[in-house]
């Protein structure tokens, strides 16, 4: 599929496709005449970087993660960076459900008494 296309179904911008190619992160065909040509997968992998970018996962971490994704095999090097970012997360989700909370329990107070 052309450049177009994939950023159509996967919901992002042409230009967010250019900047993972980049980036290294996404590696398109090309053509005779120099178009990208995309695979069916590539859907599912632009959508997965996007999970990660919201999750606040960078370039670098996503590009240094790929290889894993690829193999099924994760380097020493590769598990320390992805346990460090679980952990983030972790602490992430902490935090958020904390406020959660929070919020919860000003829903549940009585209303106002005027």
């Amino acid at each position: 599929m052309r450049i177009g296309q994939l950023a159509q179904r996967a919901g992002v911008s042409v230009r967010a496709l250019r900047y993972y190619e980049e980036q290294n992160l996404l590696t398109p065909e090309r053509t005779p005449s120099g178009q990208r040509v995309y695979t069916e997968d590539a859907v599912e992998l632009v959508r997965l970087f996007q999970r990660f970018y919201a999750a606040g996962l960078g370039s670098r971490a996503i590009a240094a993660l790929l290889p894993c994704l690829d193999s099924g095999h994760v380097t020493p090097e590769q598990r320390r960076t992805l346990q460090a970012e679980r952990d983030r997360l972790a602490t992430r989700i902490d935090d958020l459900t904390e406020v959660l909370t929070r919020l919860d329990a000003l829903l549940a107070t009585d209303d106002d008494p005027a």
